[in-house]
């Protein structure tokens, strides 16, 4: 496993952080915390310091899915959680970040997050409190995710800002435009979530015969229409070109081309399978020539193309 520093912290991150909001139940296929816990435990042992988890996943169940495997080595791992939408006035803030501390059975939060921008509370107010609790020792980074650059430009008004996590993946690349430069310019981490483009970029979908149940929330999202699966379908044989060629599986190979971006610090990839994240820790190391990152971002930026103008 490889590591970077997060921003202007003192933080090493590993490459691959394990993404905690399968864990919470309710929105995902569940298997039981027992599994995910063992999950998280040999994760850690295959290299990976950094969990992602959130107040809102599962009403607060991931977070103590992450404290009860963590608990014993949590000093070596790096633990992000973030604070709901509808939490942030600065009395509600504390009381969120004092109970998310609770369940991971934690004293401090390494990197504390905005998960979603405020449609009400000013920005300052919140951040003013994120502010007391850093200089308080409850945590020790501040993050927002899902801002744009406008949102992000601002809250660096009112605190240091060392990471941002968007949505990024070879299906979702909007962050190049506008945020990754300023992120380079400003030293500011990115954390990725949806790395795989929640499922679509293992090929399961185009290659495996997998298909969703129409009470799964990712039935509805746009990446899985029927019209855009099908226009996915060049970018995934690509992908899985790729892959034979080298023996490995195509998440991975969607994997690596996402850590090869100069700006990403760290990928957020989610499982409750051992196995699979197995993978994702042996994706560190594969090797793409630069052709196969050129080849991939193409007919990635073609397909997107597609997609957009399909809507």
């Amino acid at each position: 496993m490889k590591h970077k520093r997060l921003g202007k912290t003192e933080l090493n991150v590993s490459s691959i952080t394990f993404g905690c909001w399968e864990l919470g139940g309710r929105t995902w296929e569940f298997t039981s915390d027992d599994n995910n816990i063992k999950a998280i435990q040999a994760a850690y042992e295959m290299g990976i310091t950094t969990f992602d988890t959130a107040e809102g996943y599962g009403s607060g169940h991931s977070e103590e899915i992450v404290g009860a495997a963590l608990e014993g080595i949590r000093s070596q791992c790096v633990i992000s959680t973030k604070v709901s939408r509808a939490h942030l006035a600065p009395d509600d803030v504390r009381r969120s970040a004092e109970n998310s501390l609770n369940r991971l059975k934690t004293d401090y939060i390494d990197i504390y997050y905005i998960h979603w921008p405020s449609f009400e509370i000013p920005l300052d107010k919140t951040l003013s409190e994120f502010n007391k609790l850093k200089e308080e020792g409850l945590i020790r980074a501040i993050g927002v995710s899902n801002f744009s650059l406008a949102q992000l430009q601002e809250a660096g008004q009112y605190a240091q800002i060392d990471v941002i996590q968007p949505e990024y993946s070879l299906l979702h690349r909007e962050i190049e435009q506008e945020i990754v430069p300023y992120c380079l310019q400003n030293q500011i981490g990115i954390m990725s979530y949806s790395s795989i483009a929640k499922g679509i970029l293992t090929g399961a979908f185009h290659l495996g015969g997998k298909t969703l149940d129409e009470n799964d929330f990712r039935s509805t999202r746009r990446l899985f229409l029927p019209e855009h699966l099908k226009l996915e379908e060049e970018l995934i044989l690509l992908l899985k070109q790729i892959a034979d060629a080298k023996g490995k599986a195509v998440s991975q190979i969607a994997i690596q081309w996402l850590l090869q971006q100069p700006a990403l610090t760290t990928a957020i990839v989610g499982s409750q399978s051992i196995k699979h994240m197995q993978e994702n820790v042996d994706a560190v190391d594969i090797e793409l020539t630069s052709d196969e990152i050129q080849a991939l971002s193409a007919v990635s930026q073609k397909v997107i193309a597609g997609i957009d103008a399909a809507q």
